[in-house]
């Protein structure tokens, strides 16, 4: 009882353990479909299912997670909590649940129920946004009902109404990079600053400016020139500009100097990805080298949104339960495995001969940084 009062206390507490818990769920079930060992019952194809659940199951619940408690200190309003919280956290449960058993219950009322979960925390959120006057924060909205439209268009193409499905997923990753740019931008340098001025250090990270902005616009019409057409010179070179701009904020930012630190440097590593994939998908668009998309693609999901979440994750868990933001062993270990199975994900189809050794070292890997996280972390969610 105490637990799960104090489960419903806060955001932060119910959406970052059920998203620990389903990443890991999901993708032991997707490892031992890929195996043979069981049939999923869900409309989606197998592929579609496993991508669509970790963008909208598990970074949705991340997102749900961080939203509901930064903006509270964003608005200055009372945080959701009790009974409300609950019910956001039981529609993202039962969403997870209608599309894994999609096949059984049907694919309408699968999406209806799966729907139902990013329709409600937009609506939070705006409201929140709009009450305290917030403008500075109205990209979170919006943001949030692109990821509704794009989970929305893989529903229609399961329906077979629209062969849209391959259109929503893109769109949903472009979103949820542009959030980590957007929110990495902002607290990769103000975390990395407080704790370098503690250490007495003399060269700060470089505060988001105008520089950051204009990265901000390339790497926007990059992902969007991919999503419109992922391929040709045009698509490339926005890209590849898209990755250096990124990287050159990345080194703005001083992570060379929080080497001793890892729940800092896992946020610079974590958004090191970001560049990676972006340029990983510039070669894959050039008509000219063979580099398989998938290598980009994995960059970014498995890279940047698996290491950028649980390096955000764990921080706030930390931080907003009162306890001191330094990172112990099985924390660290939680991001050197997240590491392991993004840099073992990323290179399997740029190594061939190695694809099946490189994809179940990746699985397992994953398996063990989020299996970790719950039970590390699952402790300090559920305690008062």
């Amino acid at each position: 009882m105490a637990g799960g009062a104090a489960l419903f206390r806060q955001g932060f507490r119910p959406f970052f353990l059920g998203a620990g818990l389903w990443s890991f769920i999901a993708l032991a079930l997707w490892l031992a479909a890929l195996a043979g060992g069981i049939e999923l019952r869900s409309a989606f194809d197998p592929v579609i299912w496993h991508a669509h659940e970790m963008l909208f199951g598990y970074a949705g619940a991340v997102i749900a997670g961080f939203l509901l408690t930064a903006i509270p200190n964003w608005t200055g309003r009372l945080p959701l909590s009790g009974a409300p919280l609950a019910t956001l956290a039981a529609l993202w449960l039962a969403g997870r649940l209608a599309v894994a058993t999609s096949d059984l219950i049907g694919a309408a009322v699968a999406a209806l129920l799966d729907l139902a979960f990013p329709a409600a925390l937009l609506a939070v959120v705006l409201r929140e946004i709009l009450a305290a006057r917030n403008w500075r924060n109205l990209a979170m909205p919006v943001a949030l009902g692109f990821l509704l439209v794009a989970n929305a268009l893989t529903h229609l193409d399961v329906l077979g109404l629209v062969a849209s499905g391959g259109f929503g997923l893109r769109l949903g990753l472009v979103v949820v990079i542009l959030l980590i740019c957007l929110i990495g931008g902002r607290i990769i340098p103000s975390f990395t600053r407080n704790w370098l001025v503690k250490q007495g250090a003399s060269t700060l990270p470089a505060a988001f400016g105008g520089f950051d902005k204009a990265a901000l616009l390339v790497s926007v019409v990059a992902l969007l020139a991919w999503l419109l057409h992922s391929h040709g010179l045009a698509t490339a070179a926005l890209l590849l500009l898209a990755a250096v701009v990124n990287f050159a904020r990345l080194y703005r930012w001083q992570g060379l100097q929080t080497g001793s630190q890892s729940l800092v440097w896992s946020l610079h590593l974590g958004f090191l990805w970001v560049p990676v994939g972006l340029a990983l998908l510039g070669l894959a668009a050039l008509p000219t080298i063979d580099v398989a998309e998938t290598a980009g693609l994995h960059a970014l999901t498995a890279g940047a949104v698996g290491a950028m979440t649980l390096a955000v994750m764990t921080r706030a868990s930390l931080g907003h339960s009162g306890r001191g933001l330094s990172a112990d062993v099985p924390t660290t270990v939680i991001y050197v495995l997240v590491a392991i199975a993004a840099l073992t994900r990323t290179v399997a189809p740029l190594a061939t001969g190695l694809f099946e050794a490189l994809l179940w070292t990746s699985g397992i890997a994953w398996l063990a940084a989020y299996g970790l996280f719950t039970l590390h972390y699952g402790r300090i969610l559920l305690a008062r």
